[in-house]
C-alpha cells in the first residue's frame, strides 16, 4: 500500500512539475539502403516557432554545435564523412561576437555509414545539441536503427535496447511550417546585398589606383576618336563596360564552381585556410605598401592586346582583358581578399561579389563616353593615386590579423588574445595616421611639401580610430568593432586592468573560500552544488542557484544587463552565495560517479549532464537560464525565475527570497 502511495505520488509530482519541462525540439528518424554495405540514417526535427538549433558547423565560442555521436561503431561500421544539414541560417551573435549558423522551424540530417561487419544488425546514434530562445536547453536524443528490417526507434537508454518495428516512426510527417524557408531567404538576400555593397565600394576603390584611374580618360578618349560617330563610341564604350562585367562574374562564377557553393563557407573556420588567408593577405599588403608589385606574365598582356586589334566586339572583349590583366598589380589584391570574404559565405556570394566589383569599375567608362566633356573635371594622376594604394594596403595588414585571430580562437592557443590583437590594429592604424600626415614615407610615394586637405580629414579620421581603440587594452568594449577583434573573455585579463578595485589580486584569490571562483563581474561563486551549499550553512546565508551554461546567450545576458546594476549586484556578492551550475560543461564525471538518470532514463556521464539531471529531476525544469533561491533546508524561499531582463523585476525577486530566509 505504502509502494502505491508513493508511485501516486510521484505521478501527481511529475505531472504538476510537467509544464516547466520544455521540449521544443521534436525529432523522427528512418534509414535509407544505398548497396549492401552502404546506408543512410536520416534524422528530421520539428523545432517550435521562435526557437533555433544550432548546426554542427555553427562557429565555435557561441551557442554549442549540434554532434552526431555513434555508441557502436567499432569494428562495425563507419561514418562516411559529416552529416549533411538541411538549409541553416546565419547571425552575428553580439554577445559571443562569432557568427552562429542554426537551424529554425525545422532541421533534416543526412548521415551517411558504411557497414564493416555484416553480423551486426544495429546501429545505435546520440544527437547532443542546444536550442534556444529566451532561454537555452541542452538535448540528447538517441536512436538504434536496425540494418536488417530498416526499422529506427528512439530510445531512452541504449543499455535497455530493444527494437520493435512497430515503433517505427518513419511515417511521421514533418509538418514543420514554411516560415523557415522564407526567413533563411531573407538572411541570404541581406548577406548577399552587403556583399554586393562591399564588392561595389571595392570596385571604386580600385578605380583610385594609380593601375586603372589614368586609363578612363586613355580609354574613352580611344572609343571616342577610332569610332565613325558619337553614337558607335557610346556603343563602344557601353560595350567595353559590359566586358568588363562579364570577365569579373565568369571569375567568380569559376571559384563557385571549383570549390562548390558551400565548401568555403565550411572552411571559413578551418585552421589552415584561416592561416593560409592570413599570409595571402599580409603579401597583398606588403605589394600595395610598395614591397614588390604582383603582377600576370608580359607575356599574356603582349598576347591579348594583340587579340585586341581584331577590332570589332571580340577585340572590344579583349581589351577589357587586357586592362584586368595590366592593372592587376592594384586589382589583384583587392580582388583576391573580396574572393576570400564572399567565397567565405558560400553560395552565389562569390558571383554576387565579382559583379558589384566590377558594376562599379565598369560604371566610369561607359559613363565618361557617353558624356566626354566630363572628363575635363576628373583630377590629373599623381602621387595621390600612390596615397590610395597605399592606404588600402593598410587596411589589407590590418584585416589580416582577423583571419590570424580565427584560427587562434578555434585552436584556444591564446596567443593572439584582446589585447594583442587591438595594440596590433593601434599600431596599423596610428602608422597608417602618420602616413596620412606625411610623419612616414614609402619607395613609390612622390615628394611631399604639403598635404591637401582631405588628406588632412582622412588623417584626423585615422587618428581618431586609433584613439578610440586604446581603452579597448583596458577592457572597454568598442562596439563600432564588434565581431573584429577576440571577445572579452579570451583576453589576458578577463577582468580587466588598471581598474582598480574591480581586480583581484592574486593574494585576495587565495582567500576564497574551498571550491570558490570568480565568476561574472569578479562574484564569488561554486560551481559544486554540495561545496556552495556546505559555505552558505557555514556563513548562515540563502543560496542562488544559477543554471547556466557557457554557450548559452540569455545567460550572458543576464550577467551583462541585469546583474551589472549596483543593487543587485550587491545582493550576490553579500547576500546569497551564488552556486553557477554549468549544464554544458563537458567534463567526465569519474567511473564510479556516472549514471543512469532515473527521471529521463539517460545515460549522465559529464559534469554538465549532473547538473541538467539535477535540474530537471528536483526543479522539473531543463531551460537556462534558471535560477532558484533555497534556505538551508534545500526549500525553495520562492517562485524560481528564468530569463528576466528587467532589472526592477529581478530585484524585486531577490529582495522576496532574502526576505523570505530572515523571517
Amino acid at each position: 500500500m505504502k509502494k502505491t502511495a508513493l508511485l501516486f505520488f510521484l505521478l501527481l509530482s511529475f505531472i504538476a512539475g510537467k509544464a516547466q519541462i520544455i521540449e521544443p525540439v521534436k525529432w523522427t528518424s528512418k534509414i535509407e539502403k544505398k548497396s549492401e554495405t552502404e546506408y543512410v540514417l536520416i534524422f528530421n526535427a520539428t523545432i517550435e516557432e521562435n526557437w533555433h538549433m544550432y548546426s554542427q558547423f555553427s562557429a565555435d565560442g557561441g551557442g554549442l554545435p549540434l554532434e552526431v555521436e555513434f555508441n557502436n561503431a567499432e569494428n562495425n561500421f563507419e561514418a562516411v564523412g559529416k552529416a549533411e544539414e538541411s538549409e541553416t541560417h546565419k547571425e552575428y551573435n553580439d554577445i559571443f561576437e562569432v557568427e552562429e549558423t542554426f537551424f529554425s522551424n525545422k532541421a533534416e540530417l543526412k548521415q551517411n555509414i558504411k557497414v564493416s561487419n555484416p553480423d551486426n544488425t544495429l546501429v545505435q546514434v546520440g544527437l547532443y545539441y542546444q536550442v534556444c530562445k529566451e532561454s537555452c536547453i541542452q538535448g540528447e536524443n538517441l536512436f538504434v536503427f536496425n540494418l536488417k528490417d530498416l526499422t529506427s526507434q528512439e530510445v531512452m537508454n541504449f543499455e535497455e535496447v530493444v527494437v520493435q518495428p512497430e515503433t517505427n516512426k518513419s511515417e511521421v510527417k514533418d509538418s514543420a511550417p514554411a516560415t523557415g524557408d522564407s526567413n533563411k531567404k531573407k538572411d541570404d538576400e541581406r548577406g548577399l546585398f552587403t556583399i554586393f555593397i562591399i564588392a561595389f565600394f571595392s570596385g571604386f576603390a580600385a578605380l583610385l589606383t594609380p593601375c586603372v584611374f589614368p586609363m578612363i580618360p586613355m580609354t574613352v578618349s580611344f572609343f571616342t576618336k577610332q569610332s565613325k560617330t558619337k553614337a558607335a563610341g557610346i556603343k563602344n564604350a557601353f560595350i567595353y563596360g559590359i566586358s568588363i562585367i562579364v570577365i569579373y562574374v565568369v571569375l567568380g562564377s569559376l571559384v563557385t564552381a571549383i570549390f562548390g557553393a558551400d565548401a568555403l563557407n565550411a572552411l571559413s573556420t578551418n585552421v589552415i585556410f584561416n592561416i593560409a588567408f592570413f599570409v595571402l593577405l599580409v603579401v597583398f599588403a606588403s605589394s600595395f605598401l610598395g614591397a614588390f608589385e604582383i603582377m600576370l606574365p608580359n607575356s599574356w598582356a603582349n598576347k591579348v592586346d594583340r587579340q585586341a586589334d581584331r577590332g570589332g566586339i571580340i577585340g572590344i572583349l579583349f581589351m577589357a582583358l587586357a586592362l584586368a590583366i595590366v592593372s592587376f598589380s592594384c586589382t589583384g589584391p583587392i580582388v583576391g581578399t573580396l574572393l576570400v570574404e564572399a567565397a567565405s559565405k558560400g553560395g552565389i556570394a562569390p558571383i554576387v561579389g565579382m559583379f558589384g566589383f566590377s558594376l562599379a569599375l565598369a560604371l566610369p567608362f561607359m559613363l565618361f563616353a557617353m558624356f566626354p566633356g566630363w572628363l575635363n573635371s576628373l583630377p590629373k594622376s599623381g602621387g595621390w593615386l600612390n596615397t590610395v594604394k597605399v592606404f588600402l594596403g593598410f587596411l589589407e595588414l590590418a584585416f589580416a590579423f582577423k583571419f590570424l585571430s580565427n584560427a587562434d580562437l578555434v585552436l584556444q592557443m591564446h596567443i593572439l588574445e584582446r589585447e594583442t590583437f587591438l595594440a596590433i590594429w593601434i599600431a596599423v592604424f596610428g602608422a597608417l595616421s602618420l602616413y596620412l600626415f606625411g610623419k612616414i614615407t614609402l619607395p613609390h610615394d612622390s615628394p611631399l611639401q604639403s598635404i591637401s586637405v582631405g588628406r588632412l580629414f582622412m588623417g584626423l579620421f585615422t587618428l581618431t580610430f586609433t584613439i578610440y581603440l586604446i581603452p579597448g587594452l583596458w577592457g572597454a568594449p568598442l562596439k563600432l568593432i564588434s565581431g573584429f577583434p577576440p571577445p572579452m573573455h579570451y583576453s589576458e585579463s578577463p577582468h580587466g586592468f588598471g581598474g582598480g578595485g574591480s581586480v583581484i589580486s592574486s593574494s585576495e584569490d587565495s582567500k576564497l573560500p574551498k571550491g570558490a571562483k570568480l565568476g561574472a563581474h569578479n562574484i564569488v561563486a561554486f560551481k559544486d552544488y554540495a561545496e556552495g551549499l556546505a559555505y552558505a550553512k557555514e556563513v548562515n546565508k540563502p543560496v542562488m542557484i544559477d543554471f547556466t551554461g557557457y554557450a548559452c546567450v540569455n545567460c550572458r545576458k543576464m550577467e551583462d544587463y541585469v546583474w551589472s546594476d549596483e543593487r543587485i549586484m550587491s545582493i550576490l556578492k553579500n547576500d546569497v552565495v551564488l552556486i553557477s551550475l554549468y549544464v554544458d560543461y563537458k567534463k567526465e564525471l569519474p567511473e564510479s560517479e556516472k549514471y543512469v538518470s532515473e527521471t529521463t532514463g539517460k545515460k549522465i556521464e559529464t559534469i554538465g549532464n549532473k547538473w541538467s539531471d539535477f535540474e530537471i529531476t528536483r526543479y522539473k525544469a531543463n531551460a537556462q537560464p534558471y535560477y532558484v533561491l533555497i534556505n538551508l533546508e534545500e526549500e525553495n524561499l520562492n517562485d524560481p525565475v528564468g530569463y528576466t531582463p528587467d532589472v526592477e523585476e529581478y530585484l524585486e525577486w531577490l529582495q522576496s527570497g532574502i526576505a523570505n530566509f530572515k523571517k
